[in-house]
C-alpha cells in the first residue's frame, strides 16, 4: 500500500480505532481521514453518504462501532441491535458504492454460540444458540460480515472481517455500568485503594475463564491483514490462551497496588465459562501477538491513572 493513500479510520477515537491510528502512524501512513461522533454521525445515512461522496477514501478500517459489557447489552439489546446495523450498512454500502479498495470489519466474538467447543475455531459460527445477554449485539456483528462476503462473492470487492478476543488498552471505556472486565476491575479497583475499602466484590465465582488481547496488538494484526489477507472468509484474533477472572483480578489487585481482600459474589452473572479462540489460521500465515498480559495490564492502568479525570464516569 502506498503509504500516502486515503484511509478512513471509522471509530477512531474508541479502544480498537485509536490502536489502528497510532499503528498506521507508526507504519508512516499520513493520509488518515478521522472524524469524530459530533464531526459525522454514522447513524445518518445521509450524513455517511455525504462523507464518502466528499471525501473518497480509498481504504477503509471499520472500528465503529456500540459497544459495552453484560449489563449494557442486557439492558439495552434493542439499541445495540439497529445502532449496530446502521453504522456497518452506512459505512460499509457507501464503500462498496464508492469504490474502496479495500475493508477491514472488526468483528466480535460474541457471534459464537455459548455453548461452543473451546477453542473456539471460525466454522463454529451460527452451530448453536447465542449467549442471551449478547444475542442482540452477535446478530448484528454478523450481519455485517455477512454483507462484508456477500460484497466479496458478489462484486469481487476486498472487504474482510476480523474476529478479535476481548481487547484492552488506552482508551478503553472505564465505565462501571456499561464496561467491559478489564477497564471495570481496574477502575473500580483503583477507587477501593484510593477509598482504602478492606474488601473488593468481584462478579461470580471467578472461574469463568477468558482471553485478552492488548489493543495495540490487534492493531498490528489488522494492519498485518490489511497488507497481506484480501479472501472472504473471515479470521479469528486472540493470543492462544485464556485466564481465570480469579487470576485476572489478582493480576490487576496487583498492578493497581491494592492491598484489601478479594470477595467474589456468586449471585452475579460471569456469562459462559470459558471463551478462548483458535486463532490458528491468523497464526498460520505469520501473526502473533507481541504484548505478555502483565505489560498490558501495566500500560492500560498507566493510561487511565494520567487521563481519569476525563474518562472515569
Amino acid at each position: 500500500m502506498d503509504k500516502n493513500a486515503k484511509i478512513y479510520v471509522a471509530g477512531h477515537a474508541g479502544l480498537a480505532g485509536s490502536a489502528v491510528v497510532r499503528a498506521l502512524q507508526a507504519k508512516g501512513y499520513t493520509n488518515l481521514v478521522l472524524r469524530t461522533h459530533q464531526e459525522l454521525d454514522l447513524l445518518d445515512e445521509s450524513a455517511t453518504k455525504a462523507f464518502f461522496e466528499s471525501e473518497k477514501p480509498e481504504y477503509v478500517i471499520q472500528c465503529a462501532a456500540r459497544v459495552g459489557g453484560i449489563i449494557a447489552n442486557s439492558t439495552y439489546p434493542a439499541d445495540f441491535l439497529i445502532e449496530n446495523l446502521k453504522i456497518q450498512n452506512n459505512v460499509i454500502w457507501n464503500a462498496h458504492l464508492l469504490g474502496v479498495k479495500k475493508l477491514v470489519f472488526v468483528s466480535s466474538a460474541a457471534i459464537y454460540p455459548q455453548e461452543a467447543p473451546q477453542p473456539v475455531k471460525e466454522e463454529y459460527l451460527l452451530s448453536g444458540p447465542f449467549a442471551p445477554a449478547h444475542e442482540a449485539y452477535a446478530v448484528a456483528k454478523i450481519a455485517g460480515m455477512t454483507l462484508c462476503k456477500k460484497l466479496s462473492t458478489q462484486y469481487g470487492k476486498t472487504f474482510i472481517s476480523v474476529v478479535p478476543t476481548n481487547l484492552y488498552g488506552p482508551n478503553d471505556r472505564f465505565d462501571k455500568e456499561q464496561g467491559h472486565v478489564v477497564p471495570g476491575l481496574l477502575q473500580r479497583m483503583h477507587e477501593a485503594k484510593q477509598s482504602g475499602d478492606p474488601t473488593f466484590t468481584v462478579w461470580g465465582t471467578g472461574n469463568a475463564r477468558r482471553e485478552f488481547l492488548y489493543a495495540d496488538d490487534f492493531a498490528d494484526a489488522i494492519l498485518f491483514l490489511f497488507e497481506t489477507y484480501d479472501k472472504p472468509e473471515f479470521l479469528n484474533v486472540g493470543v492462544g490462551e485464556d485466564i481465570s477472572i480469579r487470576e485476572l483480578a489478582e493480576k490487576v489487585q496487583s498492578v493497581v497496588g491494592y492491598t484489601g481482600e478479594l470477595v467474589y459474589d456468586t449471585s452475579k452473572p460471569e456469562g459462559p465459562q470459558r471463551r478462548l479462540l483458535d486463532s490458528g489460521r491468523l497464526h498460520q500465515l505469520g501473526w502473533k501477538h507481541s504484548t505478555p498480559l502483565d505489560e498490558g495490564l501495566e500500560k492500560a492502568y498507566e493510561w487511565f491513572v494520567a487521563h481519569k479525570t476525563q474518562h472515569v464516569t
